[in-house]
């Protein structure tokens, strides 16, 4: 049937029309019959999401860094000026002066340990609070003139951007405190034993250290309802590099420069810890593994005593309540009692 067809076409006469017409022609034949064969053939399932683009990364989990972050309230010389041996940085939210408090009263409060100096900073970011009212503003910039341990930076303080918090924190310590052997990052919730971790580091390597609660072969969450959700456009890999839990990690002071170095060339994930593990990857340098596996904890395990407390380095806590609970217990603790058992 179609070679009559073009057979017939190719008799007409040569006008325009005509010979336009036999294509018309030509090409609803062969729609009928490509139509007839598909109706007669067994369906296929076509695996449409091969051509389905993937969706950008959503603004949730884009992070702003790199970025040239400035400081609106800073301590620029105190660091230099005391030359601590530690420096001590604890992220905390702008509106959580309870925590700020409990700290500066209990562990915050210890500046010389094992003879080794140690400073303490705050580290703050901006609060939304700050957009409708000069309250929160003006009560912070009095606890930063009162105390003297207030950095705050002009990102805006949230969960997702921790990872600006950190690397915001990697830029003040590689500018401020050229004489100091190390620091730690330690969260505001915790429980921490200022004399275990000096002890420490009193036999650390000085250079390309970093300890804590290090995590190898954490699997990546691909759940939605997961707080730490990640989308494969965001970290396609299966799992994470080793890193160490951003509750508490201590580092040598020669790692902040080399950190940012790397930021340049790693993408930026909002989850902080991951990010540092992500950046230490790409340098080629290994997490140091604590002395002791029980150090660096999360969670006080059910039933110890008040000797607990002396065999730790950091424990997560319920508030700032329950830390004021803990230091007073520990303050009453016979070390070397605790040492026997």
């Amino acid at each position: 049937m179609l070679e009559s067809s073009v057979y017939k076409c190719k008799k007409t006469p040569r006008t325009r029309a005509r010979r336009w017409l036999c294509f018309l022609i030509l090409f609803l034949m062969m729609g009928t019959f490509m139509l007839t064969f598909y109706n007669s053939s067994p369906k296929v399932s076509w695996p449409l999401k091969f051509w389905t683009i993937s969706p950008a990364v959503p603004s949730a989990y884009s992070v702003a860094y790199p970025h040239r972050y400035g400081f609106k309230l800073d301590e620029p010389y105190r660091c230099w000026q005391e030359s601590p041996f530690l420096v001590l940085v604890i992220p905390v939210a702008p509106n959580n002066r309870e925590a700020r408090d409990t700290i500066r009263n209990t562990w915050g409060k210890e500046t010389t340990v094992l003879g080794q100096v140690v400073s303490r900073y705050f580290l703050l970011g901006l609060s939304k609070e700050e957009e409708g009212t000069e309250t929160l503003k003006e009560q912070v910039l009095q606890e930063s003139q009162r105390h003297h341990d207030i950095l705050q930076s002009d990102f805006l303080d949230s969960y997702n951007n921790l990872t600006i918090k950190t690397m915001v924190m990697f830029e003040w310590l590689s500018s401020h405190c050229p004489n100091t052997s190390y620091a730690m990052k330690v969260d505001s919730d915790i429980f921490l034993n200022v004399h275990n971790l000096v002890d420490v580091l009193l036999k650390a390597p000085r250079q390309l250290y970093m300890t804590g609660m290090v995590v190898k072969g954490a699997l990546v969450h691909r759940d939605h309802n997961s707080k730490w959700f990640m989308p494969v456009s965001a970290f396609p890999e299966f799992s994470y590099p080793p890193y160490a839990l951003g509750l508490g990690y201590v580092f040598s002071l020669d790692l902040p420069k080399k950190i940012l170095e790397a930021s340049a060339h790693v993408k930026t994930v909002y989850i902080e810890d991951v990010y540092v593990g992500l950046c230490m990857r790409h340098l080629g340098i290994t997490l140091t593994e604590p002395p002791r596996g029980d150090l660096f904890r999360s969670l006080r395990p059910y039933g110890t005593s008040n000797c607990y407390w002396t065999s730790v380095i950091t424990t997560i806590l319920q508030d700032s309540n329950q830390l004021s609970e803990v230091w007073r217990a520990y303050q009453t603790v016979n070390t070397s009692a605790c040492a026997l058992q």
